[in-house]
């Protein structure tokens, strides 16, 4: 049985009267990447720095490893937690070079020791050739990998990252995300990333978070916070979408204007009650010989992918990915089908 390495129960932060963190409860288990997922001001970031020791706790508890580390008026200091941590801004000391940095932690080591560590952790982020040279000649991505080699160094119990990518370019904040990913996974570092990214989120994470105003709306796998989403709010953030009006025909099925859907779930809702129906780009596919028809009103090329808007003979949307192989233009008539395994409703606003 794996052992929880962090374990917050019923958090509250606040700052001054203002309640920025409001009763949240989670637990990261040993090796685990989990990730706190939302908008600006929800409170994630709040969350992560008092796990780092950064702020005080006004309800609850934190536990790292079992032993209570924050609660109202008990608060053990962030340099004996045990944590690493990666800033948004990477927080590198700019008169120190990149082997300095690593070992920055390590100085209560023989200068053997230093050495091996830091020069197994530069091999493993690509730049042992750079060991000597300073943060501003290295790259936006060479900073952030400086930086969680500095983290990794100190062997921590957990690795808090702070929207670590954030200033990095679409393409390179997905490369190193992956690289970022793989490297923690391959050494078992149990973490907690903050983002505001849901693909980044889902790509990084076992566990996702989705926090709103200070609460935690649903802690879930990020396949179950796309197809069993806990409310509206998680259904509209997390994916692309829309709603369709339905009305529930059975427990399990639903009746709307592109035929019955059932799901794999009953709803405690009487028969007839009119429900709102969330469909996935994924939901609607081409299909030549398909019953419904749509006319292309907007499109996103996506590489692999084309994001269409379709236009339904009843006036509303629904969004459709086709492959990109095929490039219809806007105003044309394509053929559907409904694909929608996971059908999610919730009862009609």
């Amino acid at each position: 049985m794996k052992q929880r390495q962090l374990e917050i129960t019923d958090l509250e932060c606040r700052y001054d009267e203002h309640t920025v963190v409001n009763g949240l409860t989670m637990a990261i288990e040993q090796g685990d990447i989990a990730c706190l997922l939302g908008p600006s001001g929800c409170g994630k970031t709040t969350v992560l720095r008092a796990i780092a020791g950064f702020e005080p706790v006004h309800r609850g508890e934190i536990a790292l490893k079992g032993a209570v580390v924050s609660r109202p008026g008990h608060l053990v200091a962030p340099e004996k937690r045990r944590l690493g941590m990666v800033f948004q801004d990477y927080a590198l000391f700019p008169h120190l070079n990149v082997y300095d940095n690593v070992v920055f932690g390590l100085r209560r080591l023989g200068k053997s020791e230093q050495r091996r560590i830091a020069s197994e952790l530069l091999e493993v982020i690509g730049l042992s050739a750079a060991e000597r040279r300073y943060p501003h000649e290295l790259s936006g991505g060479q900073q952030q990998r400086v930086a969680l080699a500095r983290a990794l160094a100190v062997n921590p119990d957990l690795i808090l990252l702070d929207e670590p990518f954030s200033n990095l370019d679409v393409e390179l904040r997905e490369r190193l995300g992956k690289e970022v990913g793989d490297l923690l996974r391959s050494r078992r570092i149990t973490t907690l990333l903050v983002t505001h990214d849901q693909h980044e989120a889902f790509a990084l994470g076992n566990w996702v978070g989705l926090m709103k105003d200070g609460r935690l709306i649903q802690w879930d796998t990020p396949f179950n916070l796309y197809h069993q989403p806990a409310n509206r709010f998680v259904a509209g953030f997390i994916g692309n979408g829309v709603f369709l009006r339905g009305t529930l025909a059975a427990p399990n099925a639903v009746k709307t204007e592109i035929g019955s859907l059932r799901g794999r779930h009953a709803y405690p809702w009487p028969a007839g009650t009119p429900v709102d129906v969330l469909l996935r780009p994924d939901d609607i596919v081409p299909d030549p010989d398909g019953e419904l028809q749509g006319e292309i009103v907007q499109k996103a090329f996506k590489g692999a992918e084309i994001l269409y808007t379709l236009r339904l003979p009843t006036g509303n949307t629904v969004l459709s990915l086709f492959p990109s192989h095929r490039d219809h233009a806007i105003g044309e008539q394509v053929r559907l089908r409904v694909c929608a395994e996971h059908v999610v409703a919730f009862a009609a606003e």
